[in-house]
């Protein structure tokens, strides 16, 4: 109950915030392209629902295989299968490595039906017109979200999208190397005089908001500190670390197979590496000192969605109890839903990095929309990398 109550005065907060994000700065068209191509379809692309909601869909109606864009291994591979099996359509799965690159493959019209963007990568594409108003007559499942995830800043009303998972973004941290009673401190992944002792360095993600944020934290500032000033002392601060790559892949197989002795990452993807490590308990996952990224992921369907009704039936069937209880034990990120918790296993929702204490709760902080200034978040990173 402290955690959720707590999870909710910060989000009341961020409403206030948000209520001044800029509006149409997100167009990071500056970054690559993945090379990622849809899937081919013999059908005509449909974009005639682009600015409507799917009110015409049913319960559980299909109208098409599913094409959904996601995260690399974010989701339960037997949850795929058990759509599949019982809508009786295919799911074509394609996989991102940050909100940014998603962003820039929707802006340039490659089509998808369901995406996961996060908390303040939605604010964007409601704003450009790129995601589809849900019909939540068609999710009824919806009824399951805890309180707390309801009403969002980044999405009044839930308008546009569903939680889907929430974490934090901190360090995997390889305990023969930086010793058992380390300081857990971003430090970890900047200090030269820390990093360059390391064998194989460190890996950082290949994200601009992520990365930057990370290093603005470790110097006082906010994740959302947009003056030059600020993002230069971040961008020289990575560029001065010991940083062999910047993956959001491979980043916690780097870690326990010894390529790296410390990794910045997701909470979930690095608890599922240590538990397939052959020695878990030389690794492990903490939140700096300093302050960390606290996220929400979220389904939603593309404006241009071609299976908008099989879109909604999949959201549907991962709010369900039992689904969002295995999405959560599969994927050790904690859940948004709130009628889950009674079957997700105990050790995961007692684990305070999965779902943090009161205490840790103060040291979060969330990424937001800061309009026309978030091109220098890729700016600035792809300064750091040069």
């Amino acid at each position: 109950m402290i955690r959720r109550m707590k999870w909710w005065s910060m989000l009341a907060v961020l409403a206030m915030l948000m209520a001044a994000c800029g509006d149409d700065g997100a167009a990071t068209t500056t970054v690559p392209s993945t090379g990622d191509t849809q899937p081919a379809d013999d059908e005509t692309p449909d974009t005639t629902m682009a600015d409507e909601t799917g009110g015409s869909c049913a319960v559980d109606e299909t109208d098409g295989e599913l094409n959904l864009y996601n995260w690399s291994e974010y989701i339960d591979p037997e949850l795929i299968t058990q759509f599949e099996e019982q809508h009786g359509v295919d799911v074509i799965e394609t996989f991102y490595d940050s909100n940014e690159t998603m962003l820039a493959q929707i802006q340039a019209g490659v089509v998808y039906d369901l995406i996961v963007p996060s908390d303040y990568m939605v604010a964007i594409m409601i704003e450009e017109g790129l995601l589809m108003p849900l019909s939540l007559e068609a999710i009824p499942n919806v009824s399951n979200l805890g309180a707390e995830f309801q009403n969002l800043p980044y999405d009044p009303d839930g308008a546009y999208s569903v939680p889907y998972q929430w974490g934090t973004t901190g360090l995997g941290v390889d305990l023969s190397v930086v010793g058992e009673d380390f300081d857990p401190s971003w430090a970890l992944a900047f200090d030269p005089d820390l990093t360059a002792s390391y064998p194989g360095g460190v890996s950082l993600l290949n994200d601009p908001r992520e990365t930057i944020g990370a290093a603005l934290k470790y110097l006082g500032y906010g994740l959302n500190e947009t003056s030059e000033e600020a993002l230069q002392e971040a961008a020289d601060l990575i560029a001065a670390a010991n940083v062999t790559v910047f993956d959001s892949d491979q980043y916690p197989d780097n870690l326990v197979n010894g390529e790296v002795a410390v990794s910045h990452g997701y909470s979930g993807n690095f608890f599922t590496a240590f538990f397939e490590a052959e020695d878990p308990d030389n690794f492990a996952y903490v939140i700096p000192n300093e302050g960390a990224t606290l996220w929400t992921d979220n389904m939603a369907v593309t404006a241009n969605a071609e299976h908008p009704c099989t879109a909604h039936t999949f959201i549907n069937f991962i709010m369900d109890a039992d689904n969002g209880a295995q999405l959560t034990n599969w994927t050790y990120y904690a859940s948004p839903n709130e009628a889950a918790e009674a079957s997700i296993v105990e050790e995961v929702l007692e684990d305070p990095a999965i779902y943090p204490d009161e205490a840790t709760f103060e040291l979060l902080e969330a990424i937001e929309d800061t309009g026309d200034d978030e091109l220098l978040f890729t700016d600035y990173f792809n300064i750091a990398r040069s």
